[in-house]
């Protein structure tokens, strides 16, 4: 959740910091705020809504400072007001910070704040902090010190840029199970939840761990433990994306911008380290339990390969979500838990993976993010390479997880022999065939999709039916529609449908139905049932299918007929037809694509 930016350097920053905040919208965009020092007096201000409405309203840039800090929000205490607006200042005013995460003291430490004469004007947690600093600077009259008092007496979840008054040249910051990164630039140094933060400047990162605290200054950092206390010395990480990878490219929103680069995501999948792949593969051989765990999409990438490794492998892995894995799983030394995540910060997720570590099971994952907190959490690691996805809404990123797990299915299949080689082979190569299916289909249907969506744009309610692997398919692709377009869509078996959901179907209630090529006989066969079963009710079917010379055409309402492919790769061009029809039906609806209400990019609390 929430985005932090923080900037120091020999002359103006106020553009830099607002190019940093507005890379990082989309963690957060319900208000926004920056604290600005020019020479020893802080100016801080600070609103709801958007990160340009705000400059632009504000007259930020016209504001001087050679050094500040930055924050865009995505509420979780108090509601979305200015007064809950980071940054939060000191009685002083001689402290300003912006803070991620979650403190759960907060409450028992305001109390005995407010005992001690501190006024408070928000409804969050964050504010505990500016007051203790003062409190503690009062005591100790070093602000090194009272950061480190006071970072050792909150419990939860943190990470915080500070600047003072009292060293108006330099930014202080801490993280502990929230991300932070410090960015290393030559007139520059900068402090960011993530890359983009300071990407436009530098692609050297210095990526902090659990209990470190970091100072910057124009020409200087050091980071140390706040337990002890002692200095670390912290290797450079080089950034390999670029700023321009992160724009819109021409594309109206991020989102179909991403949808549109999944064919290069499948290409770069196919190029990862094979030995790695095999490495992980060999995990999940020799392990006696074996767990998919994801949260949100991720869970249906999760789902997806539980699946996957049912048919190819004859092992049946279960997908478990992030939230309820600690409730459901066995685990001990002989357990893997393989977990999916694009940021690499899900904070149900690394719950999990320690809760897994707590156990002595070994551990694995794919995120796309390098240097992140799961990334560095497991025992091994793929690093998925999609590039960065920036519209809150996962599209490639999801997608691209979903490849590499097939390369892993195909690989323990081979190993165990399940099948053979040429049947490897010839699944590979319709892998690497697949970017131009895709490429294909967005080019020469899109318009025919957004006719669709335009047209069934003012429904309601949804149900999305898929069979066997086109179940979390049909989850994934309903999850979209919710996200974006904030319309009514279930996910659910084909199967379902007589065990009560028939009992919906009318008037009200559209399906969409996601049907395997013809070649998939057992299951195309079972599916088309369930179209069936709707339409002897009345009911309005969008048929998602391949059979171009289809006999069948009098059973959908309205259909999207695709290209015929190997039933291995068919449920990635249905996934693609379920991002297209969630887009355009938000366009439709006028939503705001790139940043959906109420949601953030990555869940970095509980």
């Amino acid at each position: 959740m929430c985005g932090i930016n923080g900037v120091v350097g020999l002359k103006n920053i106020s553009e830099v910091l607002f190019q940093g905040i507005r890379n990082l919208e989309y963690r957060g965009y319900d208000s926004c705020g920056v604290a600005l020092m020019n020479k020893s007096n802080l100016m801080v201000q600070k609103n709801t809504g958007g990160v340009e409405e705000f400059f632009r309203k504000g007259n930020i840039l016209a504001t001087k400072g050679k050094i500040g800090i930055a924050h865009t929000r995505w509420a979780t205490h108090g509601t979305v007001t200015r007064d809950n607006t980071h940054p939060f200042t000191s009685c002083d005013g001689a402290f300003a910070l912006v803070h991620n995460g979650i403190i759960s003291n907060y409450r028992f430490l305001r109390d005995g704040l407010i005992g001690e004469g501190h006024v408070f004007r928000s409804e969050t947690d964050t504010e505990v902090i500016p007051h203790l600093l003062e409190k503690y600077y009062k005591k100790h009259k070093s602000v090194e010190k009272a950061l480190v008092k006071t970072l050792n007496i909150l419990e939860g979840t943190f990470a915080i840029a500070m600047i003072s008054t009292h060293h108006p040249d330099q930014i202080f910051c801490a993280r502990r199970e929230s991300p932070l990164m410090l960015g290393i630039g030559d007139e520059l140094k900068f402090v960011g939840s993530d890359f983009n933060a300071f990407i436009d400047y530098t692609k050297n990162a210095i990526i902090m761990e659990d209990d470190e605290y970091a100072i910057l200054s124009r020409d200087s950092y050091v980071v140390k433990n706040f337990l002890t206390q002692e200095e670390i010395v912290k290797p450079i990480t080089k950034i390999e994306w670029d700023s321009e990878t992160a724009k819109k490219s021409g594309y109206p929103h991020y989102m179909l911008k991403e949808i549109y680069e999944q064919p290069q995501t499948i290409n770069t999948a196919l190029e990862l380290d094979s030995n790695l792949m095999n490495e992980v593969v060999d995990m999940i051989d020799v392990s006696d339990k074996a767990y998919f765990v994801g949260v949100g999409s991720t869970f249906y990438v999760a789902k997806f390969s539980e699946y996957l490794f049912s048919s190819l492998t004859d092992s049946f892995i279960p997908a478990v979500s992030s939230d309820e894995f600690a409730l459901l799983a066995k685990v001990d030394s002989k357990s893997l838990v393989l977990t999916l995540s694009q940021s690499g910060e899900t904070f149900d997720t690394i719950s999990a993976l320690k809760f897994a570590k707590s156990k002595g099971a070994m551990t694995a994952a794919v995120v796309n993010v390098m240097g992140s907190s799961i990334s560095r959490l497991v025992d091994k690691v793929i690093l998925q390479g999609s590039g960065p996805e920036i519209c809150v809404i996962s599209t490639k990123a999801a997608f691209a997880q979903m490849i590499i797990l097939t390369i892993l299915a195909l690989k323990l299949s081979l190993k165990r022999k399940k099948i053979k080689r040429r049947e490897y082979d010839s699944s590979i190569t319709a892998l690497r065939e697949l970017p131009e299916v895709i490429q294909n289909i967005l080019n020469e249907r899109s318009g025919f999709i957004h006719r669709i969506a335009n047209n069934y744009s003012k429904v309601k309610n949804w149900l999305y039916l898929g069979r066997g692997i086109y179940y979390p398919v049909a989850l994934e692709s309903a999850l979209k529609m919710k996200e974006v377009a904030y319309v009514h869509a279930e996910g659910m078996p084909g199967g379902f449908l007589k065990h009560g959901t028939l009992a919906m179907i009318d008037q009200d209630v559209n399906s969409i139905v996601f049907i395997p090529p013809r070649s998939d006989k057992k299951l195309y066969e079972s599916t088309i049932h369930s179209v069936e079963e709707i339409r002897a009710r009345s009911g309005f079917v969008l048929g998602v299918h391949f059979d171009e010379g289809s006999k069948n055409r009098d059973l959908f309402s309205e259909e999207i007929i695709l290209p015929n492919v190997k039933p291995i790769v068919a449920p990635f061009v249905q996934l693609v037809i379920g991002q297209l029809l969630a887009y355009f039906t938000a366009i439709s609806l006028k939503r705001n694509v790139d940043k959906p209400r109420s949601l953030a990019k990555s869940v970095t609390v509980g």
